[in-house]
């Protein structure tokens, strides 16, 4: 690994076959880095996402989009809110709490 992949990302790839999750981690750790790996890839920093662009960004890597999210977050990257069902992005990849928010 070099010094700019991030922590884990070689655990990460091996998750994934043609550009699709396979598995979704049962270790938190694991999933941790997983869940990390998706909001770098999948979504922009300081922006807030509907439900359904959650879902659909989610559905390009795997069909179970509602875990994903749910799993997003619990971890902190992602605050799903009612009535409007808006996500703001949450932490950042350095693991803090950039904006108070979700995904």
């Amino acid at each position: 690994m070099s010094e700019t992949e991030p922590r884990g990302s070689h655990q990460v790839a091996a998750l994934f076959s043609g550009g699709r999750l396979t598995v979704i981690p049962r270790k938190p750790a694991r999933r941790e880095q997983l869940l990390e790996h998706l909001a770098r890839t999948l979504f922009e920093r300081d922006r807030v996402y509907t439900e359904r662009e959650v879902n659909d960004a989610l559905l390009t890597v795997h069909e179970d989009c509602s875990a994903l999210r749910r799993y997003l977050v619990v971890a902190g990257r992602g605050e799903g809110r009612r009535p409007g069902r808006s996500f703001p992005r949450g932490r950042g990849v350095s693991g803090r709490n950039d904006s108070g928010g979700g995904l």
